[in-house]
């Protein structure tokens, strides 16, 4: 976590930010693992369906409501449109390599060397983007955006989910400790938590998201 105070309430960006790193370490355990053919697994889990969907959910909203605007207020100011530029550039980077794993796991003559060497470029490509995000991104995006325009970010991304909200919530809790559950919790309106004490969280807790698929 950033070890600085912010303006802006980042409590939901530093939560997905978690939730990607945790994904990631699951998957790269899965291509590690002997037992199981990682393709059949990943395949079919729904953790990875999840794990992409949000994923691009989120490099669209960003891009479309936090780098475009920043990208106008900021103009002339050279220093500060580079950080931009490298975000921009790392999110181009990193979203062809979902279309690249799930290539791979469709290719069944490809042995599990392929599919782990790009599970781990995803890793490190994601890990180093949201670090790099969090150390110089998050702190522009707070000198620089209304509480306005980061509300209207908000409202995007969660109209992006949809009627998905109800295991996007549980999943971007999923392991956080009861501190930093309370702290997103007390962020909501009060139906949404109800919702996930009284439903959502036993719901997501069913799906069992990287279980082995067996043909």
């Amino acid at each position: 976590m950033p070890d600085r105070e912010f303006s802006l309430d980042m409590t939901m960006m530093l939560t997905i930010h978690n939730a990607f790193r945790r994904e990631l370490d699951r998957m790269l355990r899965i291509v590690e693992h002997a037992d199981d053919d990682p393709k059949q697994v990943l395949r079919a889990a729904i953790g990875w369906q999840l794990f992409k969907k949000y994923l691009r959910i989120h490099h669209t909203s960003e891009d479309e409501m936090v780098w475009a605007p920043m990208e106008q207020q900021l103009s002339g100011r050279s220093d500060d449109l580079s950080v931009l530029a490298a975000m921009e550039a790392e999110h181009a980077a990193i979203d062809p390599l979902l279309d690249q794993v799930d290539a791979g796991l469709g290719d069944r003559d490809g042995g599990p060397e392929r599919l782990g060497e790009l599970i781990d470029q995803l890793a490190s490509s994601l890990v180093g983007h949201l670090s790099h995000e969090e150390s110089d991104g998050l702190a522009l995006i707070d000198a620089t955006l209304s509480e306005q325009q980061w509300a209207a970010f908000a409202r995007l991304h969660v109209a992006r989910v949809g009627d998905e909200v109800g295991t996007y919530l549980p999943w971007l809790l999923d392991g956080e400790s009861a501190e930093w559950t309370e702290k997103v919790l007390s962020g909501l309106p009060p139906h949404g938590r109800t919702s996930y004490e009284g439903a959502w969280r036993a719901a997501y807790a069913e799906l069992d998201l990287w279980a082995p698929a067996h043909d």
